[in-house]
């Protein structure tokens, strides 16, 4: 893509904030969108909670991304942070799409590309799913459904639209795989209940390289999924995990424990999602570390 101007919501967050550097390292100007009174001219005013945002400020730009949401692990899901969760990331998708499709069409985003999960397929156990599959069933499944949807004006305005549904980011700064890395140096990590559940995760290198590629190449839309092609258990993750910072991995948490602590979360927790990014290698992508353990020590 040549040098564009590129709306980012949630561009504080851990694949938002990697994203925003890449593309300015590549002289690409971003626009972040902010709860705020905008400080700068490169800032839009929204408030995904009252599905509204500035839509002038959309104009003319040539693509939006949106990985705005509340965290997924960060608290225990009670009914209230549950609607947290869902109301982030449903109302926000839902102002931006609409604010897209009331733009002028010759001032329109020519591509949107929008956050979604593999959640979307909830527990697949040992079979292995791509994005032909149906959702899932429980509270994941159910809110991707709901934020894909959300999508539709946008799509209909003609605004090529993307749903990027990302698994387990492996970084050493947030998300899920930041917590394991100070437990597992510390000699206290283990697998989680048997194990035996998948993982299916991406290096934040190929999340970010992922996310250009589908910006960059005109023709894709639909949902993809931002996965490493070989998905592995928890246990193996474990034996990763010891084997590059050289610690022991004698622990595991059984899973009665995992539900005291985590209530309605552990079902996610402990069940297993074995997704294939097909679409994307099939629309030419090449992740640059395809293995749990080249992930792992790319975090590094």
């Amino acid at each position: 893509m040549a040098a564009s101007r590129i709306a980012v919501a949630g561009a504080s967050g851990l694949v938002g904030s990697a994203l925003v550097r890449s593309l300015t390292a590549d002289g690409h100007e971003v626009v972040r969108l902010v709860r705020r009174a905008p400080r700068a001219a490169d800032e839009v005013r929204w408030d995904p909670g009252r599905r509204s945002v500035d839509a002038a400020g959309l104009a003319g730009c040539d693509a939006v991304v949106n990985l705005a949401g509340a965290g997924i692990g960060d608290r225990r899901w009670t009914r209230a942070y549950k609607e947290k969760i869902r109301s982030s990331r449903v109302d926000g998708t839902a102002a931006l799409a609409g604010a897209l499709a009331a733009l002028d069409p010759g001032t329109r985003p020519r591509v949107f590309v929008n956050g979604s999960a593999i959640g979307f397929y909830g527990d697949t156990g040992d079979r292995a799913v791509d994005e032909s599959a149906p959702p899932g069933e429980g509270f994941l499944p159910s809110l991707c459904v709901e934020w894909e949807a959300a999508v539709a004006p946008a799509r209909e305005a003609g605004v090529r639209t993307v749903l990027a549904r990302t698994g387990l980011v492996v970084a050493r700064g947030g998300g899920a795989w930041g917590r394991l890395f100070p437990l597992f140096r510390a000699g206290l990590g283990g697998r989680l209940g048997d194990g035996r559940q998948y993982w299916s995760f991406v290096a934040l290198h190929d999340e970010v390289a992922a996310l250009r590629h589908l910006l960059d190449t005109d023709g894709l839309s639909g949902p993809f999924n931002l996965t490493a092609p070989h998905p592995v258990t928890n246990r193996e993750v474990t034996a990763a995990m010891g084997r590059v910072l050289r610690r022991p991995t004698p622990f595991a948490v059984p899973a009665p424990v995992l539900r005291g602590v985590l209530g309605e979360m552990a079902g996610d927790v402990l069940g297993s999602a074995r997704v294939l990014p097909a679409r994307l290698l099939e629309s030419g992508f090449r992740f640059a570390f395809p293995e749990v353990e080249e992930a792992i020590r790319a975090a590094l």
